[in-house]
Order: C-alpha cells, then sequence, then structure tokens
C-alpha cells in the first residue's frame, strides 16, 4: 500500500513539472506563460535590487523544455521594478514577458542569424523622446521631432551594441513616460541603465540561436516575489 501511495505521489510531481525526487522541473515548465512559441530566454535575477543574476535559453523539444544555452547576466544600476510599474530614466530593468522584435548590431550580424538583422549607421537613433511620435522607435535618420540629446544614437555605444535585440517592452503600445530602448546586448563595464546584458560570445551564440519562425520571448524576472520570473 505505501509503494503504491509513493507511486501515486511521483506521478503527481512529474505531471506538476517536477522531476523524480521532488526536484522542480524545468524553469518554463514553472511559468504561468511562455509566449505561446516554442523558444524562450529567461532572465532571472536573486532580488529586485540585484544587478546580476543568470540568462538561459530554453527550446521545447517533444513537448518538454529543454536548456539550450546559459550565460552571466548584468542588469539595471537600480535592479528590476515591475515592467508597468517603470519609469523612465530610472536605471531599472523592467520584469515580465516580451517579444523580441528584431535585431541590430554595429558589426555585421553573427553566421547562422536568421532574425531580421539592422545594421547600424551613422545616421541610426533610438528616439527616447516623450514629446515624438518617434517614441520608443529606430529612427533613421532622426525624426525631425525628436531631440538628440532624448534619444540614443546607437553607433555611440560601440562595443556594447555590437550585437543586439530589441527587447519588446513598452514597444507595441508605447505609453510616454514609461521607458524606452531596452535591449538585450553585449556587457559593457558594469550594470546596465534598464537594459539585459551578456558577454559577447554569449550574444552571439544566441543570435545564431534564436529563429523567429518558432515566436521566441524573453521573460525577465526575480527567483522570488511579487516580481518571480514563475509569474509571467
Amino acid at each position: 500500500m505505501r509503494r503504491a501511495a509513493l507511486a501515486l505521489v511521483s506521478v503527481s510531481l512529474l505531471a506538476l513539472g517536477a522531476a523524480p525526487g521532488g526536484a522542480p522541473g524545468p524553469l518554463p515548465g514553472r511559468m504561468a506563460d511562455t509566449g505561446g512559441g516554442t523558444q524562450l530566454i529567461t532572465a532571472v535575477a536573486p532580488r529586485t535590487g540585484s544587478t546580476e543574476g543568470t540568462l538561459t535559453w530554453w527550446d521545447r523539444v517533444g513537448g518538454r523544455w529543454v536548456r539550450a544555452g546559459s550565460a552571466s547576466a548584468r542588469f539595471g544600476a537600480k535592479g528590476l521594478v515591475e515592467g508597468a510599474r517603470r519609469k523612465q530614466g530610472t536605471n531599472t530593468t523592467p520584469t515580465g514577458l516580451f517579444r523580441l522584435p528584431y535585431a541590430f548590431g554595429i558589426e555585421a550580424a553573427p553566421p547562422g542569424t536568421a532574425y531580421t538583422y539592422r545594421r547600424v549607421r551613422e545616421n541610426s537613433w533610438w528616439c527616447q523622446d516623450n514629446d515624438s511620435r518617434a517614441y520608443n522607435r529606430w529612427s533613421q535618420p532622426l525624426a525631425r521631432d525628436c531631440r538628440p540629446a532624448e534619444s540614443e544614437h546607437l553607433i555611440t555605444y560601440g562595443s556594447r551594441y555590437a550585437h543586439a535585440l530589441v527587447i519588446g517592452f513598452n514597444y507595441t503600445r508605447p505609453v510616454k513616460g514609461r521607458g524606452a530602448g531596452i535591449f538585450l546586448h553585449v556587457n559593457g563595464r558594469g550594470a546596465t541603465a534598464g537594459c539585459v546584458s551578456v558577454p559577447r560570445d554569449a550574444m552571439k551564440r544566441l543570435l545564431a540561436w534564436a529563429d523567429p519562425g518558432r515566436k521566441p520571448h524573453i521573460a525577465i524576472g526575480t527567483a522570488s516575489g511579487s516580481t518571480a520570473i514563475t509569474r509571467y
């Protein structure tokens, strides 16, 4: 009777996405939403005040999520905050589940890149001007109503923007003042201004792995609490 009970518990744990012995299953299997695709990137920080954590990319194979790669990650200098409550200029990384519209870079796309990839030119900008109709959009050349002082001149970011993916935070229907120009890009010297960054080699591997046909998303969150990545 005891053996039958143990077997039932084991099956129940597997159904919940847990491994035998009570160990939790793969992170994506414990999340509320993964975007509906068969690829996913997770960026997890220990707590909201953290500036470092781990980024992992996953494939869904045969109905299960399998880890495809992992790297150390950096977040905003002021940590992380719920995306819906974020304010522009706070140096915080927004938490949530976001799509990845396209890739860009100062350097040529790494071999194997399937994403639409925009090369950064001298006149490439990302508009962050709250008074502009081009708010939170690539602007080439800079829109007339977008002030340079309120925008990123992409080519000036050097190695950080050698390769990058646009994170779709506040992108589809931009809310002025919430934030603009949130990317997954190559590490700089330290924490970011709100983006997620990884080592250069990891960024190249990510671009060679990501397949837009498989609808990858990125989930950003903490290990626990109200911004836990499993809530997204």
